[in-house]
């Protein structure tokens, strides 16, 4: 039953025109705003390392953080970098500084260093990539099939983590109250996107076949991490139990050394020896 006296629960008619509501209410109510562009002026720093990175340790920000532990890992010593802390919930993302290197104002964001001219890469799919061509195809087939089935699952994740985020995560955790039917909506589409995966998984090792790549790095902060119960406290609710591939699958993403070293980057909640600020040495993460 409807509440007249809430805005959040009377039944919505739609003006001719939107404007925002005031307060648009939720956890993110205080950033939220329908025009891009920046706040205020602010510069970014820039560190001792030819890669800087601009994030925070949500599942995308981890993305990037992984694949880089993971290059240097490998022995791709250009892959140093510093990362530095941007903290959403405050605005940071619309300084000028960081604007200017992703006019979307989403983390992460990168800037290449390493060359004359200074490379700018935002989204976080477009950085996985720049780096795997970077570092001479790293975690990247170069035959055509299998590039193209990596590129297939990455597009996935790039197009699928929305509805599970910005859906079900925004609906489940972040909104004013819970309401029943973005919540069924989107913990519907989130199952069977879990279902997706764990039909493929339990025809393959990795997401792309038999060899790791960046497509796990992309999918494992987001689908890893809900059904390792890190994710919206949703465990239960989901039924994570029920995908069992998955969940082999996570496990032994998760126990790669370089993951548990990504994923602390930025890191801003969780227990305190999983959190790292900042990064810009190797023993920052020791």
């Amino acid at each position: 039953m409807s509440d007249p006296t809430n805005p959040f629960t009377t039944p919505y008619v739609p003006p001719r025109v939107w404007s925002p509501a005031t307060p648009s209410g939720g956890a993110f109510a205080s950033i939220n705003r329908p025009i891009a562009g920046k706040t205020h002026e602010q510069e970014l720093p820039v560190g001792k390392h030819p890669l800087q990175l601009y994030s925070l340790g949500t599942p995308n920000g981890q993305k990037v953080t992984i694949m880089l532990e993971e290059l240097l890992a490998a022995g791709h010593a250009g892959a140093e970098y510093d990362a530095w802390l941007i903290r959403i919930n405050e605005g940071a993302q619309f300084g000028s500084g960081f604007v200017e290197i992703n006019p979307n104002s989403k983390i992460p964001a990168l800037v290449d260093r390493s060359g004359p001219t200074p490379v700018r890469v935002f989204e976080s799919g477009s950085i996985l990539v720049y780096l795997a061509e970077k570092f001479g195809g790293a975690f990247l087939p170069q035959d055509i099939p299998a590039r193209t089935e990596t590129f297939n699952w990455l597009m996935w994740q790039m197009g699928s983590a929305p509805f599970l985020g910005g859906g079900f995560g925004h609906f489940y955790a972040y909104a004013p109250e819970k309401l029943e039917y973005p919540i069924n909506r989107y913990a519907m589409e989130t199952k069977r996107q879990l279902d997706v995966l764990d039909r493929l998984l339990a025809e393959r090792r990795f997401v792309a076949g038999d060899d790791y790549t960046i497509a796990d790095m992309a999918i494992w902060p987001w689908y890893g991490g809900l059904v390792l119960g890190e994710l919206y406290d949703a465990a239960e609710f989901l039924g994570v139990h029920q995908y069992q591939q998955v969940r082999r699958w996570a496990d032994e993403v998760r126990a790669r050394p370089a993951v548990a070293r990504g994923r602390k980057v930025n890191r801003v909640r969780g227990k305190p020896e999983e959190q790292v600020l900042e990064r810009h040495d190797a023993s920052d993460l020791d």
